[in-house]
């Protein structure tokens, strides 16, 4: 697809964002983006009737020697990190996101599952274990967005934009929520407790209850393959066990 692509304006772990006039592309690396710009397109497709504050899908395509798409522009202005009713603010949208159902898209479940049994520095029983553990918690068609954290929430308190939907899926609300807080204790800790309150005040669910999910969250980060973090989500895997 030959389009004029314009300055880098921002990146992540899989994929960077590229001025494109009034909207953006998304590029991901060479080799390696293919599967991912359509399925992302795939799930901006399915939400875009749902009337969430998402960007809309303009073209995908290959860009010189990557794949990626073009999706209309999010507002710029960014909640600061450190304001006072972010987690509050967090927990809302995350709440009014979890309001749609969410059946078209690939279950929450079944990808908990194929990470699990995919995760290569689990041993011993301790796969079995967390599947059943899966097995015995309730199941949803909510809409999840699986990658819900602050560098995903655009724009502003009062008109808010949520970004990068790669990783959306159909199921429970809570799993949806605790993997949120799982984000957060790696790279925002202060805001995860919070986040955490804040998100049981507004669904009206315990925190044990969206808690019961950290196990399962934890075990399947470990496919995404993120040394980093490892040793800890090991340690957060083996409450299960």
């Amino acid at each position: 697809m030959d389009l004029q692509i314009g300055s880098s304006i921002g990146s992540g772990r899989l994929a960077e964002i590229f001025a494109h006039g009034s909207d953006v592309i998304k590029l991901y690396p060479p080799g390696q983006g293919k599967e991912k710009a359509f399925r992302e397109a795939a799930n901006l497709s399915v939400l875009e009737g749902t009337n969430l504050p998402i960007p809309a899908v303009l073209a995908v395509g290959q860009f010189g020697d990557r794949w990626g798409l073009k999706m209309s522009r999010a507002p710029e202005a960014t909640i600061p990190l450190d304001d006072d009713r972010r987690p509050r603010l967090m927990a809302g949208l995350h709440w009014r996101i979890h309001q749609v159902r969410g059946k078209p898209l690939t279950g929450l479940r079944r990808k908990l599952r194929r990470n699990i049994e995919s995760a290569s520095q689990l041993s011993g029983g301790a796969p079995a274990i967390l599947l059943s553990r899966l097995d015995s918690l309730p199941d949803d068609d909510r809409v999840c967005h699986g990658d819900f954290h602050p560098n995903n929430i655009m724009g502003s308190e009062a008109t808010p934009f949520v970004v990068d939907w790669l990783d959306a899926t159909s199921g429970p609300a809570q799993a949806d929520a605790c993997r949120t807080y799982l984000l957060l204790l790696f790279h925002a800790p202060a805001l995860a407790d919070k986040y955490l309150a804040a998100y049981a005040k507004t669904s009206g669910w315990p925190e044990e209850q969206i808690l019961a999910w950290l196990p399962l969250v934890a075990a399947a980060r470990l496919a995404e393959n993120v040394p980093d973090e490892e040793p800890r989500l090991l340690a957060l895997a083996a409450a299960a066990v």
